[in-house]
């Protein structure tokens, strides 16, 4: 319970060192609210003063109450005015917080390493981001459109229900904060189940990502059922603990405005007595004055009610901020040192000495990696599944960095190296291939935004995605979606094989960059990738080895250590696992 505390507090904080920002805007909506509230506590006044001319026999000043009517008409217009502005004031405030969170969460994907992300599903991420922070909106527009308000009003008809009659407003003031008890101690029950709620919230989106991203997947496997049952499940659960967070939340406003009628019917039976045993001494209590006081009791009490009424939109507000805040506090990357080097015009030499790599400290993966790579050399790697290849493509790329040992280039330790320039020097085609929303001609200009449709055209020749561009509807400024859904696997291949025909970098990664694409393609890709490697240092992964024969040198790996290197044909030789290897791909099935 004293963590859970201890959260709610700093996320209290957090939430107001956001909003100390804005610390003008947050005077004038004071400021206003106390000028709204004051002259809603005037009306009362007015009001009494007009039924006390109203309640004498033969005596009704008909023209001096119409007079008043007319004063609270223009005080109530003069409120709306108000009103209106200060919630204007306060969803600027709330909006532009919400925009700050926003672009920091944004701005920590950027910055987050890679094995947060691949430690998180990615709908997770994205209900932070989103919901949450929606949520989280919610509940601070309603908090600023409440709380200051919501002050002023309580020490304001405190002060006027004191210049009244004291004995009414002790009465008032004892027993009204009993409803602030009551939802104080509901909403410490509440917090846990909307905790809960919003992070069942987080597992139901990514569920929902990872079914819409995969439904061929699903089909294909006849995963239908189970996926269904796996998303009952989360979703019942979400069912239950929401169900527990408005079941208990609701339970206040009921019990707090119960005790607040009970306040209102004592106040009025009291203050009757006081009329009617006052009645024609000097100071006596007027009918006017109690009708004032009943409505002073009642804007007293609205606060607290308020406050009961809103809390559970606040406890899930709190909640869902927790978890935002959370995400944006977590660890960044390794900032570059103030002194790294820029690498421009990389020469493509490579060392790697002694390297050890594993992704968590039970499991080790890569051990005492050595290699040399001179400017030029085509270097491929093979092995088995899970034997380091990407890992290390990772490494080379400082996705991720050693544990032990050191990687250089042109001379450079790539910690030495700024990140962005270390990358710019790669071109890397994957297997799994990446389209953003854009134009064709925008996605293979992503390394080259300068470039021109010249370039642009003559890296698509090269690549061999010309053809079927041209057949598009727009040709180069047909607009693709992130899913490249009017794509095939091979065609959004070609494009990023194109990005790198555009770019010319110094050296490159080839990990199974061929792998979706036709024979006959492939021939002509191969022949492309052969001109474009020379003088270039490239690294090629391969499954098919067919593909690495002429490579300079092959590294064969397994359990992350190399285990065999040497050309095509002395490989062959030996006789050992790449033999094995290469000629299992010839087997009959």
């Amino acid at each position: 319970m004293k963590k859970k505390n201890e959260i709610k507090m700093s996320t209290v904080k957090e939430v107001l060192r956001y909003v100390g920002g804005y610390k003008f805007l947050l005077a004038l909506s004071i400021l206003l609210s106390t000028v709204s509230v004051a002259l809603t506590l005037y009306i009362p006044i007015v009001i009494g003063r007009a039924i006390d001319l109203i309640i004498g026999k033969n005596n009704v000043a008909l023209d001096t109450v119409c007079e008043l009517l007319v004063t609270v008409g223009v005080i109530a217009l003069v409120i709306g005015v108000i009103q209106w502005i200060i919630n204007n004031i306060n969803n600027i405030i709330t909006y532009n917080i919400v925009k700050k969170v926003r672009d920091e969460a944004f701005e920590k994907i950027e910055t987050l390493p890679l094995k947060y992300i691949d430690s998180h599903s990615y709908g997770e991420v994205v209900s932070k981001v989103i919901n949450d922070v929606d949520q989280f909106a919610d509940g601070l527009l309603i908090g600023f459109t409440q709380f200051f308000t919501g002050i002023v009003t309580i020490l304001g008809t405190l002060v006027f229900m004191l210049t009244i009659s004291v004995q009414i407003t002790i009465i008032v003031v004892v027993l009204t904060p009993i409803s602030l008890l009551i939802a104080s101690f509901i909403a410490k029950n509440t917090y846990k189940y909307f905790h809960t709620q919003s992070k069942t919230r987080g597992e139901q989106t990514a569920i929902i990502e990872e079914m819409i991203s995969n439904q061929k997947v699903v089909k294909a496997f006849s995963h239908e059922d189970e996926a269904m049952e796996e998303f009952d499940e989360i979703n019942t659960r979400l069912q239950k603990c929401s169900v527990k967070a408005i079941f208990f939340s609701s339970l206040v406003n009921p019990t707090t405005r119960f005790i607040n009628s009970l306040v209102y019917t004592a106040t009025a039976l009291f203050g009757a007595f006081i009329v009617i045993n006052s009645s024609g001494t000097e100071g006596a209590l007027t009918v006017g004055a109690l009708a004032c006081i009943l409505s002073y009791s009642t804007q007293y009490a609205k606060p607290f009610n308020e406050i009961s009424g809103i809390i559970s939109e606040l406890q899930n507000a709190l909640a869902c901020a927790s978890r935002v805040f959370e995400f944006i506090k977590e660890e960044s990357e390794i900032p570059d040192d103030a002194e790294a080097y820029v690498l421009e015009n990389a020469r493509g030499d490579i060392n790697i000495s002694d390297v050890s790599f594993s992704y968590t400290d039970k499991q080790k993966l890569i051990e005492n990696f050595n290699l040399n790579v001179s400017k030029g050399q085509r270097i491929a790697i093979v092995g088995p599944t899970g034997c380091g290849k990407t890992t290390f493509i990772n490494l080379l790329m400082r996705f991720y960095d050693v544990k032990n040992g050191k990687i250089s280039v042109d001379g450079y330790d790539i910690k030495e190296l700024t990140r962005n320039s270390l990358r710019q020097n790669y071109g890397m085609v994957l297997q799994d291939t990446w389209i953003r929303n854009g134009t064709v001609k925008e996605n293979i200009a992503i390394g080259m935004p300068e470039a021109t449709d010249e370039n642009i055209i003559k890296a698509a020749k090269a690549s061999h995605a010309h053809g079927f561009i041209k057949r598009l509807p727009n040709g180069y400024d047909t607009v693709l979606t992130e899913n490249g859904s009017i794509l095939s696997q091979g065609q959004k291949q070609l494009l990023c094989i194109a990005r790198i025909m555009l770019c010319l970098p110094p050296m490159l990664i080839l990990d199974e960059a061929t792998s979706s694409i036709d024979t006959r393609t492939e021939i002509k890709i191969q022949e492309a990738f052969a001109k474009l490697m020379e003088g270039r240092t490239s690294f090629i992964v391969a499954h098919r080895l067919s593909t690495i024969r002429e490579a300079d040198l092959i590294l064969v790996m397994d359990k992350g250590k190399i285990i065999e290197q040497g050309t095509h044909s002395s490989l062959l030789e030996k006789k050992g696992f790449y033999y094995n290897l290469y000629n299992s791909q010839f087997d009959a099935v």
